[in-house]
């Protein structure tokens, strides 16, 4: 759940304004119980619209394109993934002093895992892996560039301007010299070299629902294009224990240059999210320091 505002230029939204939405352009739904839902996640407002459907609307500018490329490409992909993902069921447009295209989805059932509570993480591991073999195979003509997709070295400036900011929050006991190794380590490793692949990009617990330790659903999909393969092992150090985490790697046959760049990428995801995101969306911090502890912990 996010406490405070989280972004600059961050526009509100309530169960008023959803109310008001729906009314003017799903007058079929007009009527229904809107109540917020309190999620970690931090570029869309949700809320519930009865009882099967959600309402997603983006809080910053920066969200508005994800909205429109999810109505263009979770139909295509849907059919090819072995795991359910969001269906959009309405295409909202701007209105009642809402800037953004919004959409209306089907709810899906399930629950956001939690790092370090997994009932079944080895059977949770195969589940991931699963998904994220699927939609490497898919193969799909004028596929965007996925968010965080491109070289590693390119969150290279983010990346040590976020350690050197943990240096001066001494309280939450970074070790920077030993996150900076494993970066500089990472930067000097060969790169990927093959095709780009699809991905999701965005594979944090707040994306992925569960239903008895199983993997229900994978949601938010506004990061997705093609890209490096390493940028969908995420929930290897972001979710997954150790043990686990070896189920994931070889179920997938991660090679050891793609393995250590997704776990750079993770702890630079991790290293930028915890400054900016700890006094305002304690899920995302909590999430952030369990990353770093993950990956300083392998040594």
């Amino acid at each position: 759940m996010s406490t405070g505002q989280m972004h600059p230029g961050q526009h509100p939204v309530d169960e008023d304004l959803v109310r008001r939405l729906i009314a003017g352009q799903f007058t079929r739904w007009a009527g229904l119980e809107v109540e917020r839902f309190a999620s970690g996640g931090t570029v869309n407002g949700m809320y519930r619209l009865g009882d099967d459907m959600v309402v997603r609307l983006p809080l910053v500018k920066g969200g508005a394109n994800d909205v429109v490329m999810e109505r263009q490409w979770l139909p295509r992909l849907a059919p090819l993934l072995p795991t359910a993902v969001p269906e959009v069921l309405g295409a909202g447009e701007p209105a009642e002093g809402y800037p953004w295209s919004w959409s209306v989805y089907r709810w899906l059932e399930g629950e956001n895992p939690e790092a370090g509570a997994l009932d079944e993480p080895a059977l949770l591991a195969e589940d991931l892996a699963g998904f994220v073999a699927a939609m490497r195979s898919v193969t799909a003509p004028s596929a965007p560039q996925a968010h965080r997709g491109g070289p590693l070295a390119s969150q290279d400036a983010g990346t040590r301007a976020a350690i050197e900011e943990l240096r001066g929050i001494p309280e939450e006991g970074v070790d920077c010299d030993a996150a900076a190794a494993v970066w500089e380590d990472a930067l000097r490793a060969p790169g990927w070299d093959g095709p780009p692949v699809w991905l999701h990009a965005d594979l944090m617990p707040g994306n992925l629902l569960v239903r008895d330790g199983r993997l229900s659903a994978v949601i938010d999909f506004g990061c997705m294009g093609v890209g490096d393969p390493a940028c969908d092992l995420f929930p290897a150090w972001n979710l997954l224990p150790a043990d686990a985490r070896e189920v994931f790697r070889a179920a997938l046959g991660v090679d050891d240059a793609t393995w250590n760049r997704g776990r750079a990428r993770t702890l630079s995801q991790a290293l930028i999210a915890l400054p900016y995101y700890r006094k305002t969306n304690p899920a995302m911090a909590r999430n952030a320091r369990f990353v770093i502890r993950a990956v300083l912990g392998e040594g």
